[in-house]
């Protein structure tokens, strides 16, 4: 019998074991030269610690508050599509292991169950993350459907006017299957015969004139507060605020969009500094471990949404491993807290890091 994974890479391992190669490509991939998928990883590797001593740690409390939502940890289940292609059950599964972790789910807008039996699976807090089509009255079905299955706030996904070249998948030539949300407002059914036809659909269905203006729109057609996902810049996030979202999540979209954008964590600060603690920034892309958590958390971020490691750990073990993924950097996020010294996620600051920059700038 294998033995237990002991760390989220031996769950990205026993995923590309288990899975098919065009449905782990599709889920591992980044776009084009995956300098971006490398560098989200790795940007963590370069922030080291400032440990405290002889602080009593003998309790620890990794509880935080998103919104007005208490959560086990500050770690969110990021929205990744299509989870069937990972196990039969899909959502459902993933839903019920953030339920058992008390966290919050974030359900993609590509997800292959539906809002209603996610909702109905258990009682995790649930957020909804949607796109823009061209055809607005399909955004407004679903965030109607959203709201009345008792979804807590949208994940506005704003960095995809396009879909970036995802080699893996044109060379795999991956079928989009059919969207349980989208039956009967929108067919997946795209010809392609150059690559892949997640390719050619989004092509043909995104908005690329989905602008800062639109953010009235939406505002207009639900009361469910909005967080945008995307931003990297100063400027994007100062023009948030302004616009009044309810949050902002630093992403590069797992690295599947603009490769050599900025890793994350490297982003992070400058938005942090952009927000002044005005609304509350989340970050997801290349965590990994615990101590990628706190790094997030000295740098200002509230919480950090984890994606590719959920889909590993449910390819890997269903429902099970999704529970394990997640209770596995709560256990080295504890860990990481006792061993610098902070007993409460409130009491994790700036100064418990050191970034590379800092570091350049010390020697001269």
């Amino acid at each position: 019998m294998a033995a237990e994974p002991v760390n989220l890479n031996e769950f990205q391992e026993l995923a590309r074991l288990a899975l098919p190669k065009m449905y782990y490509d599709f889920y591992a991939g980044g776009a084009e030269d995956e300098h971006t998928l490398k560098e989200n990883v790795e940007a963590f590797h370069r922030i080291l610690f400032r440990p405290r001593i002889l602080v009593d740690v003998s309790r620890i409390d990794l509880s935080t508050t998103i919104l007005d939502y208490k959560i086990s940890a500050p770690i969110i289940i990021a929205p990744t599509a299509l989870h069937k292609l990972a196990n039969p059950e899909g959502e459902v599964a993933t839903a019920r292991a953030a339920a058992s972790c008390n966290t919050i789910m974030v359900l993609s807008f590509t997800s292959s169950c539906s809002i209603e039996e996610v909702a109905a699976s258990c009682n995790a807090v649930h957020f909804y993350q949607l796109y823009v089509f061209k055809k607005r009255d399909i955004a407004a079905t679903l965030v109607q459907r959203a709201e009345r299955n008792g979804f807590k706030a949208l994940v506005l996904t704003a960095d995809t006017p396009r879909l970036g070249r995802r080699e893996a998948d044109i060379k795999n030539k991956m079928i989009a299957p059919q969207l349980k949300n989208l039956e009967g407002l929108l067919s997946t059914k795209v010809s392609s015969d150059t690559g892949s036809n997640l390719e050619a659909y989004a092509k043909e269905t995104m908005d690329a004139s989905l602008s800062w203006k639109d953010l009235e729109w939406l505002r207009s057609i639900t009361n469910l507060p909005i967080l945008i996902k995307g931003i990297l810049t100063r400027e994007d996030a100062i023009k948030a605020v302004e616009v009044g979202v309810a949050g902002i999540i630093v992403s590069n979209h797992g690295a599947r969009q603009l490769d050599y954008s900025p890793a994350t964590i490297s982003a992070l600060e400058e938005v942090v500094h952009a927000v002044k603690g005005r609304i509350p920034i989340l970050m997801d892309g290349g965590v990994r471990r615990g101590t990628d958590v706190f790094k997030a958390l000295a740098l200002g971020a509230q919480a950090v949404l984890i994606g590719r490691p959920v889909v590993y750990g449910l390819a890997a073990k269903g429902e099970y491993g999704v529970r394990r993924v997640i209770e596995m950097l709560k256990d080295e996020f504890e860990l990481t807290m006792a061993l610098t010294g902070c007993p409460s996620v409130k009491l994790i600051t700036r100064n418990h890091v050191r970034t590379e920059h800092e570091r350049i700038h010390s020697m001269l």
